[in-house]
């Protein structure tokens, strides 16, 4: 309905912006804790399109590529994942929340980075896999961290509100 179409543009819109800033350190990025949150808080359904419309998006501003898809799955399937957890009450650890978003991390990068094991290692074995994945540990490292210290700090604050636009608008 056209709530639900209104909140979706509103947390792509937000995901999207806050993208933009952030981008000048590479891989530090609030969007995977937002789609993650949106996922925990309305469902796995609007926590997919969140996630594969924040990538679609932003990537006007910062560049369509052959990554694109791939970060449309990965986000999205970042909110689908999360949504689907919710309903076996996972959340309710501290630690095991504070332990999905690092880990989201590194999924989302391991991802990222298959799209550029096919695209541009030959040949495509597990060998040439893992060195595409070493390379790229340091940034990985800071996508993980970066979605940690972003639960730590805004969590709770952000399921609240969300909660209560949530029941305010009967969503």
């Amino acid at each position: 309905n056209s709530k639900e179409v209104a909140l979706i543009a509103m947390l792509v819109t937000v995901a999207s912006v806050l993208r933009i800033p952030f981008s000048a350190i590479p891989s530090l990025q609030p969007v995977t804790f937002i789609v993650i949150i949106t996922g925990i808080v309305f469902g796995k359904d609007l926590g997919f399109v969140t996630g594969a419309a924040t990538a679609l998006v932003s990537n006007f501003f910062l560049g369509h590529g052959p990554w694109t898809p791939w970060q449309m799955f990965a986000w999205g399937g970042a909110g689908y994942l999360s949504g689907c957890l919710e309903k076996l009450s996972l959340f309710r650890s501290k630690a095991f929340t504070l332990i999905y978003f690092f880990v989201w991390g590194y999924l989302y990068s391991w991802i990222i980075n298959i799209w550029f094991w096919f695209a541009y290692t030959y040949p495509p074995n597990l060998k040439s896999f893992i060195l595409t994945n070493s390379f790229s540990f340091v940034f990985d490292t800071i996508h993980a961290v970066g979605n940690l210290v972003f639960a730590l700090i805004f969590y709770q604050d952000l399921v609240n509100i969300l909660k209560k636009f949530k029941l305010k608008y009967n969503l």
